[in-house]
C-alpha cells in the first residue's frame, strides 16, 4: 500500500471575478520512504499540491489518502491531529518565532502533543545535534545563518517524529552550499530513517536529490521521472 493517494484531485478558487484552477484531476501515489520532487513554472500548482498532501488545504473535488485512510470528512480539530503527528514541514522562509531560542523552536510542535517539558528538551537537543547545531541551541533565530535557520526548521519538522516532510522551496533563501547541506539531510532522512519526503523546487541541482521527479503544467502532472 501507497503512504500517500490521490485520486482525481481538484482545487479551484476564485480570484477577484476570475476563477483559477490550480488543480485539474490530479492522480498520484507516493510510497513510505521515497523522496519525490515536484517542480513546474510558477501557477502550475507546486505549492497548491503540497498543501493539499499536507492537508492545509483541502481539494474541491477528488480525494487523497494517507496510511489508506481519507482525509475528506475530517473535522478540523482531526486534520490538525493528522498534521501534527503524520507530516512536517519545512518552509522556504523558515517560519521560526523570533522570541525563541533554536530549541525553544524545535520544541513547539511537541507541546501541541502534550510532550511533558523534560522530554520536549531532551528531544530538541538530540534533534538539533543531528542537524548539527548542539552548539547552537540558544541562540536565537537573528543569530543564526539562513543555512542553520533552515536547519533548524527539518530539526522542528522532526519533532513529533512523522512519516512525512514537506518541504517547499527549502533551498530558496539560501547559497549553494547552504543549500546542498539542506538537501543532504532531507535526503538523509528519506534514506536512513525511512521518511516520505516531498520538496517542491524549481531548482534542476535541488530536484537531482530526489528518486522521482513530478512536473506539472496548468495544475496536471505533465510528467514523472524516475532517477537512480
Amino acid at each position: 500500500m501507497s503512504l500517500l493517494e490521490l485520486h482525481g484531485v481538484t482545487r479551484d478558487y476564485q480570484l477577484g471575478k476570475t476563477w483559477v484552477h490550480a488543480l485539474r484531476g490530479v492522480d498520484l501515489s507516493i510510497g513510505a520512504g521515497e523522496i519525490v520532487a515536484i517542480m513546474g513554472p510558477s501557477g502550475s500548482g507546486k505549492s497548491t499540491l503540497l498543501h493539499i498532501i499536507g492537508c492545509l488545504d483541502m481539494p474541491s473535488a477528488g480525494a487523497i489518502e494517507i496510511e489508506g485512510k481519507a482525509t475528506d470528512g475530517l473535522r478540523e480539530r482531526e486534520l490538525s491531529i493528522l498534521r501534527g503527528r503524520k507530516i512536517g514541514f519545512v518552509f522556504q522562509t523558515f517560519n521560526l518565532v523570533a522570541s525563541l531560542t533554536a530549541q525553544g523552536n524545535v520544541a513547539l510542535p511537541m507541546i501541541f502533543q502534550k510532550v511533558k517539558a523534560s522530554r520536549r528538551a531532551q528531544r530538541a537537543g538530540e534533534l538539533l545535534a543531528k542537524v548539527g547545531l548542539g552548539d547552537r541551541r540558544n541562540h536565537h533565530p537573528n543569530e543564526l545563518s539562513g543555512g542553520e535557520r533552515q536547519r533548524v526548521s527539518i530539526a522542528r519538522a522532526m519533532a513529533n517524529d512523522p512519516d512525512i516532510i514537506l518541504a517547499d522551496e527549502p533551498t530558496g533563501n539560501l547559497d549553494s552550499e547552504s543549500g546542498a547541506t539542506v538537501m543532504e539531510l532531507l535526503r538523509g532522512l528519506s534514506k536512513k530513517e525511512g521518511k516520505t519526503v516531498i520538496v517542491v523546487t524549481h531548482d534542476p541541482e535541488v530536484a537531482a536529490y530526489a528518486e522521482r521527479v513530478i512536473t506539472l503544467r496548468d495544475g496536471q502532472i505533465l510528467k514523472e521521472e524516475r532517477r537512480g
